[in-house]
C-alpha cells in the first residue's frame, strides 16, 4: 500500500490543481445571468474615496469609445461587445483564453447620488469615476 501512496498523492495533487483553475477560470470569466446573448462578465474592481467611486473594468482587446455605462436603480451597468480583428480569424489557433462576444456586467455602487461620470484608460483597463454630489459627501 505504502508504493502506491505517492502516486495517489500526485493525481491527487494533480487534478486539485486542474479544479482550481477551472474556479479560478469561472470566476473571471463566468456567463452572467442576463439573456443568453450575454456572452461573458469582465472582472472589475470598485474603490471609494470621500469625493468618488472608481471602478476599475478589465476589458483587454474592447474599443473604450463603444462600451455603454449607465446608472439604473442604484448600479453601473457595463456592456459591450468584444471581436477578434479580421487578421485572427484565419489564423490558426494556438489558444484561446480571452472571452469574445457581448459582455455584460452590474455593479452594485454605494448608496447615495453622484453628479459626473467621467471615462478614462488606465492601464489598458476602462476607468469609470463617479463623482459623489455634494449632499453625499456629507
Amino acid at each position: 500500500m505504502e508504493t502506491k501512496f505517492p502516486s495517489y498523492w500526485m493525481w491527487s495533487e494533480a487534478f486539485e490543481m486542474l479544479a482550481r483553475a477551472e474556479r479560478m477560470h469561472r470566476q473571471f470569466f463566468q456567463p452572467s445571468g442576463s439573456p443568453a446573448s450575454v456572452a461573458w462578465e469582465p472582472p472589475v474592481d470598485v474603490l471609494e474615496t470621500e469625493h468618488a467611486v472608481l471602478v476599475l473594468i478589465a476589458l483587454p482587446g474592447v474599443d473604450f469609445t463603444e462600451v455603454k455605462a449607465l446608472i439604473t436603480q442604484g448600479e453601473l451597468l457595463i456592456s459591450g461587445h468584444r471581436t477578434y480583428p479580421a487578421e485572427m480569424r484565419t489564423a490558426i489557433i494556438h489558444r484561446l483564453e480571452l472571452p469574445q462576444g457581448r459582455f455584460e456586467r452590474r455593479i452594485r455602487l454605494p448608496a447615495g447620488r453622484y453628479s459626473a461620470i467621467h471615462r478614462s484608460e488606465f492601464n489598458g483597463s476602462l476607468l469609470i469615476t463617479l463623482q459623489k454630489s455634494e449632499a453625499s459627501n456629507g
